[in-house]
């Protein structure tokens, strides 16, 4: 198994800001790719941007120029620096990793952590 867990959400007023980190930890052999998605109530799951192999990272378009992911791949760590927060904002936000399981295996498996919540309200 993989455990993932995230921190760093909470209550932060429209135009603020909150990190969130996301830590990797259990029974792999290496991580593929870390990132965000959230989900708002009565919504469906949505991505918000991932880190790829080489350092590459996608966001969806309605978070480019406020959000910036960041991985630390040596510690298998991901953070995800939230600034210029709107209240459609509001969801948990939920870590995800694709992993190797195996140094002789090209399997890869998803992973998902149990969510932090973050509000964005005045």
């Amino acid at each position: 198994q993989v455990q993932l867990v995230e921190s760093g959400g909470g209550l932060v007023q429209p135009g603020g800001s909150l990190r969130l980190s996301c830590a990797a930890s259990g029974s792999f052999f290496s991580i593929n790719a870390m990132g965000w998605y959230r989900q708002a109530p009565g919504k469906e799951r949505e991505s918000v941007a991932m880190s790829t192999s080489g350092g590459r990272t996608n966001y969806a378009d309605f978070v480019k120029g406020r959000f910036t992911i960041s991985r630390d791949a040596a510690k298998n760590t991901v953070s995800l620096q939230m600034n210029s927060l709107k209240p459609n904002d509001t969801a948990v936000y939920y870590c995800t990793a694709e992993v190797y399981t195996s140094h002789y295996s090209p399997r890869r498996y998803a992973y998902w952590g149990q969510g932090t919540q973050v509000t964005v309200s005045s």
